[in-house]
């Protein structure tokens, strides 16, 4: 997950849980809106000019948001529904 200092962390918090709380909980709306605040994010740090590199970190680190939110969240999930459920080659 994030890793920057506990006090780092302080700062983005309270404007975080406003910008939560405005995302619709409607599951067919929320995706759009989560492309939409990151995306828009993105260009206002990086710019509307970026260069390779710019693109290449940008890739990189929602890459790695991606399987970092993997590896802590979806398989530890995925690890109870086997155990719940029973696994694949139970069939």
């Amino acid at each position: 997950m994030p890793y920057i200092p506990r006090n780092e962390r302080k700062q983005y918090q309270e404007i975080l849980d406003s910008l939560a709380s405005l995302v619709p909980q409607d599951r067919m709306q929320r995706p759009g809106h989560m492309n939409y605040i990151v995306s828009l994010l993105v260009e206002k740090v990086y710019g509307k000019q970026l260069r390779y590199a710019d693109h290449n970190e940008v890739v990189g680190f929602l890459q790695c948001i991606a399987l970092e939110f993997y590896r802590r969240k979806t398989a530890p999930y995925e690890d109870i529904k086997v155990a719940e459920e029973g696994d694949l080659s139970d069939l």
